[in-house]
């Protein structure tokens, strides 16, 4: 059994700034939803038969509250963010498994689904559908692979390693050190991709990386500077670590719960909606396995 667990954040944005927009009968915006849909289609006409997606329908969470500049939805074109119940509502139409976290984020359901799927000994493969590079932590030998749609990229171990420089397990210390940007919160100061991928390939974690320079069996450019501001700021290291690590306690429901069987019926309703009749035609052609 194969599990497919798609960042539905991710895919609304792709297709909002790739595709023109599309109005519906009463002049809403629905053309990235109508996009995703008819991606996550084709994907079951590719033999995919279990599915999750996983939506920011909320976008501030926990995080919120352990960091005042992490990210919120303040500056999302109103657009695009009234898109986001439009997608949910039209995937579960569709018959898709929607994911939403009340305090956490798609990132974290996908992790719980991960966590779900790794733990069903049924399952022998795992693609997490985004390039996101939060998800590379969740990347393991040899069930779990992260999986760029658009680039059509794979990442196993191996694949992590030579994008960050460093193993799945130190994707959110590396993150820590480095920033993120897209999340808002901002690094160490003199850490950068190189460097901290240098040391936490040597010491894995920040826990682990010694206080003393004297104590590094790593040679890195500007070691000195680095660890003492580790010393100095290690307080938010560990705070931005947190921010990073995803958490796997969302509720996704079990595998079974996964499999795709067939549309609701308002689905069809969402099909005139989009202006799109072949899609019915298209899904009803599919073959459960």
């Amino acid at each position: 059994m194969k599990v497919h667990l798609i960042d539905g954040t991710y895919e609304l944005f792709r297709h909002y700034f790739a595709l023109p927009e599309h109005l519906d009968e009463e002049g809403v915006d629905i053309g990235a939803v109508r996009g995703v849909v008819r991606s996550v289609i084709g994907l079951l006409e590719e033999g995919v038969t279990h599915i999750g997606v996983a939506t920011d329908s909320l976008v501030e969470s926990f995080r919120n509250q352990l960091w005042d500049g992490y990210k919120t939805g303040d500056d999302m074109d109103p657009v695009l963010w009234a898109q986001f119940p439009l997608l949910e509502e039209s995937l579960s139409a569709l018959g898709v498994e929607i994911w939403r976290g009340l305090d956490l984020e798609a990132d974290d359901m996908l992790a719980s689904a991960v966590a779900v799927a790794s733990a069903d000994e049924r399952v022998d493969e795992i693609v997490i559908c985004t390039p996101d590079k939060d998800l590379a932590q969740c990347v393991s030998d040899p069930r779990v692979v992260q999986f760029d749609r658009r680039a059509r990229v794979r990442y196993d171990e191996t694949g992590v390693r030579e994008k960050f420089g460093v193993g799945p397990k130190s994707i959110p210390d590396w993150l820590a050190l480095v920033g993120d940007a897209a999340d808002g919160f901002p690094g160490l100061p003199g850490w950068g991709a190189k460097s901290a991928a240098a040391v936490l390939s040597r010491y894995e974690h920040i826990e682990a990386i010694p206080a003393s320079v004297d104590e590094w069996d790593v040679p890195v450019r500007g070691a000195a500077k680095l660890a003492a501001t580790l010393v100095e700021r290690r307080v938010d290291a560990e705070l931005f670590k947190v921010l990073a690590q995803l958490r796997i306690d969302g509720e996704v429901g079990s595998v079974d719960d996964w499999r795709w069987i067939k549309p609701k019926p308002e689905f069809e309703s969402w099909v005139s909606r989009f202006g799109q009749d072949d899609l019915l035609a298209r899904v009803e052609a599919i073959t459960v396995a």
